[in-house]
């Protein structure tokens, strides 16, 4: 990407985060269909990649029902930046009214042990308002990992707006985050991380809708050497304004084994929740980018 072309994304989102914010919500929310629709009407590789995706989370769906789905999945991805835009500006009060976290007691139990919490989840819905909910509305400091972007002035623009909503945001790359989030979780504090793709080496494959995937090693990881408690999440829009989601059961430990097999188990056990959560609301999960293994394999032939 050229400088030229920096800039010009650069200022895009620039515009999205100044004016989408000021406008109305319901406003906002017609003006996210529009720009889905006319995404998924253009049929580009986003879309194309995103209906594979779903084919194989729903695979008996006709075509027909596939590219409905798409297209209510481009709507629900255009819903998540339309609220991103506005959440600086939103009363911390709504994230107790527009989130509904089913059993968030277990998250709360967990905090309260002193051992520090991991929450992992895939990306269904809005995992930065369910990030915001918990600094706003459970209270507690949140850190997190976000991908470095291009250009920089962007990837700026995205940290300076999650720590706005009071989470500690650490550069993916560089090799120190994981230091990081440890020293958080043995002081007892809470990550949250998005731990459905994982494309690197150190990506821990795992059966994922009948293929192999490959998901993050982290979670595992650092509830293994931290002592941490791993909580699984799952987040749905649903036909109303709110945010939906749940906190599911601890992913223990292994008491036997080595390292690399208690993570595979461990990120296996999150694979299998994660695939719960987006076989039972497929259209709110944003994955628009290849996944499984032998699709990575069709572009390097």
């Amino acid at each position: 990407m050229g400088a030229a072309q920096d800039k010009l994304v650069d200022g895009l989102y620039g515009l999205g985060w100044a004016g989408v914010k000021k406008l109305p919500e319901p406003a906002a929310v017609a003006l996210g269909h529009r720009i889905a629709d006319y995404v998924w009407k253009r049929r580009g590789k986003s879309v194309l990649r995103l209906e594979s995706n779903l084919a194989r989370v729903v695979p008996d769906a006709t075509p027909e029902a596939l590219r409905e789905l798409s297209r209510a999945g481009m709507r629900s991805y255009m819903r998540y930046w339309m609220e991103s835009f506005r959440l600086p500006t939103m009363d911390p009060k709504r994230f107790g009214t527009d989130v509904e976290m089913k059993d968030d007691h277990i998250l709360r139990e967990a905090l309260a042990t002193g051992r520090g919490v991991v929450v992992a989840l895939p990306h269904l819905a809005n995992w930065d308002l369910a990030g915001a909910w918990a600094t706003g509305h459970i209270g507690v400091p949140l850190t997190t990992v976000a991908e470095r972007l291009k250009p920089e002035s962007l990837y700026d623009r995205f940290v300076a707006y999650r720590e706005s909503l009071g989470m500690e945001v650490l550069p993916h790359s560089g090799g120190a985050a994981f230091g990081t989030l440890a020293r958080r979780l043995r002081s007892g504090g809470l990550v949250c991380l998005v731990a459905d793709r994982d494309l690197s080496a150190s990506g821990v494959e795992v059966d994922f809708f009948g293929s192999t995937a490959r998901m993050p090693a982290g979670p595992a990881l650092l509830a293994q050497q931290t002592g941490a408690v791993l909580l699984p999440a799952t987040l749905y829009y649903g036909d109303t304004p709110k945010l939906f989601g749940r906190i599911h059961p601890e992913v223990a430990v292994p008491k036997n084994g080595t390292r690399v097999e208690k993570t595979a188990v461990m990120t296996q056990a999150l694979a299998d929740v994660f695939a719960e959560g987006i076989a039972e609301h497929p259209e709110d999960w944003h994955m628009l980018q290849r996944l499984w293994l032998d699709d990575l394999e069709e572009r390097a032939q």
